[in-house]
């Protein structure tokens, strides 16, 4: 590791820069400890990298560069980093090391700070964009107002560790779609389709051409294992929903929503009381149009798609099921996405599924909050003719 030719003494820890004061605006940074008998602050921000990340640290009072640097993206770089500071305020971007590098800084008695990286536009849309300026962007928005970054808030370690059962299991289903759709490829190229079936059968097929039998028997070996390794997550999901999270089987009062839906729903929002109203739960998971209003212009615009991408695709998942033939349970959410179908246009169906998705992320939220008992139909003199 290169070290800086300026300093005298040798150190172990992330490579540093230091620079020469220089005079700033005079800030009061609040909420934040002092740093030495002085009282002075310090605000960092950190640019996360997969291998590298860099550091910007800045005094509170001033806003002058206090010493800049690259560190290893490791527990123990990022250990030696903090050192025998003081509490001070770090801001970093939401991404793949926030979560456990938050949960390190905050168990080393600092205060951190996870951007909503689709909020801070002042870094992703800068035209001179960079490692280095994005961890001084990141340190100058904490010092003068943390709201500006729209900070989040990670879940636990422990739920995260069952989370990711979940998105194991989404890889798996992804790996085996995949392998289903090379094989019916394969089998077109002859000439002949094999029969609809479900996913869970698919191994199954007997109609095998013999010119690409060769080819697809392994393939379809693959999808029998692939199979049996999504069975085995099904019942972990299922005992986890059942032992540590009680809560979901209350979800599941809705016809459509299962341990696998209700779990990750559990999981991704974690805290209920996060939202004020159950309303604002459609807009997190960007369930809700996007707007550019300007005057007599008002373009109809699709969905933001903003927040978990996966919740979002599971609640699709339900709401088709909820308007489906299959479901059997009569309620208002589905009489009202039906009348939504029933306006006509070549896109009915597909708004009326995301709206009907949309509303049952409100009523999940609804019943969580409030343990009532799910009533389907509380307008029953409501008459909607089911085509």
């Amino acid at each position: 590791m290169k070290k800086d030719n300026k300093q005298k003494q040798e150190s172990k820890g992330p490579s540093v820069v230091r620079k020469q004061e220089s005079k700033g605006p005079s800030v009061v940074a609040m909420g934040m400890a002092p740093v030495d008998g002085k009282g002075e602050v310090l605000v960092a921000g950190v640019d996360l990298g997969d291998k590298d990340s860099h550091y910007c640290v800045i005094r509170g009072s001033t806003g002058e560069v206090v010493e800049e640097g690259r560190m290893r993206t490791r527990e123990e770089e990022i250990r030696a980093w903090v050192g025998e500071r003081a509490r001070m305020r770090v801001a970093m971007e939401v991404g793949t090391h926030s979560g456990w590098i938050s949960r390190l800084l905050e168990g080393l008695g600092q205060e951190v700070l996870v951007a909503n990286a689709r909020k801070v536009r002042l870094i992703y849309a800068n035209p001179r964009k960079n490692d280095r300026v994005d961890a001084q962007t990141l340190a100058r928005l904490a010092r003068l107002d943390p709201t500006l970054l729209a900070p989040i808030r990670h879940r636990s370690a422990e739920a995260q560790s069952h989370l990711s059962i979940l998105r194991a299991r989404d890889g798996v289903v992804a790996a085996r779609t995949q392998l289903i759709c090379t094989v019916r490829s394969l089998v077109k190229g002859t000439g002949q389709r094999l029969p609809r079936c479900s996913a869970e059968s698919f191994s199954k097929v007997q109609e095998i051409p013999s010119s690409v039998s060769e080819a697809i028997r392994p393939l379809l070996t693959q999808i029998r294992s692939l199979t049996r390794t999504i069975q085995r997550y099904d019942k972990m999901v299922d005992y986890l929903a059942r032992t540590q999270y009680p809560v979901t089987q209350h979800l599941q009062q809705i016809s459509g929503v299962g341990p696998l839906t209700s779990l990750a729903y559990i999981l991704t929002l974690w805290d209920a009381d996060r939202f004020t109203k159950s309303r604002q739960v459609g807009p997190f998971l960007g369930l809700t149009a996007r707007q550019d209003q300007s005057s007599d212009s008002n373009p109809q615009l699709g969905i933001t798609k903003a927040g978990d991408e996966y919740l979002r695709r599971l609640l699709v998942s339900s709401a088709h099921y909820i308007l489906g033939p299959l479901n059997k349970q009569d309620s208002d959410l589905r009489r009202w996405g039906l009348r939504l179908c029933q306006r006509g246009g070549k896109n009915a169906k597909k708004r009326a599924v995301v709206a009907v998705a949309r509303k049952l992320a409100v009523l999940l939220h609804h019943l969580w909050v409030t343990g009532e008992v799910y009533e389907p139909l509380r307008q029953p003199t409501v008459q909607t003719s089911v085509a």
